[in-house]
């Protein structure tokens, strides 16, 4: 299966986990099927300066990010650190996590949610 980068769905998403502003999440797989049942997201975010996705935590499943473009402030479970281009974090089951764009364009990553 080949999926052209024109085929992708884009989702804005207002206010995400109660953060602010928008986060675009281009899909590059599109259902759970194409995760192997081992998932439910693939995506590509972009978030504008600015705006973030709010603090969350994550039960029966963990989190990735790897970053792509632009530099932000991550919560990791209460401790505010920067991240930058090349850089990954993991939000593990049970733990939190939350991204504020710092930088003056868009912050951009890969995020994976798998199951636990």
């Amino acid at each position: 299966m080949i999926r052209r980068k024109e085929e992708r769905t884009a989702q804005i998403q207002q206010n995400m986990r109660g953060g602010i502003g928008e986060v675009v999440m281009t899909l590059i797989c599109e259902n759970n099927e194409e995760l192997s049942e081992k998932g439910r997201l693939f995506s590509h975010a972009s978030i504008a300066p600015g705006n973030s996705i709010g603090l969350h935590t994550h039960k029966g499943d963990s989190e990735t990010y790897y970053f792509l473009k632009g530099k932000g402030e991550y919560n990791d479970n209460g401790k505010i650190t920067e991240v930058f281009p090349g850089d990954l974090t993991i939000c593990k089951d049970g733990q939190s996590h939350s991204i504020l764009n710092t930088g003056d364009e868009p912050l951009e990553f890969i995020a994976l949610i798998l199951f636990t």
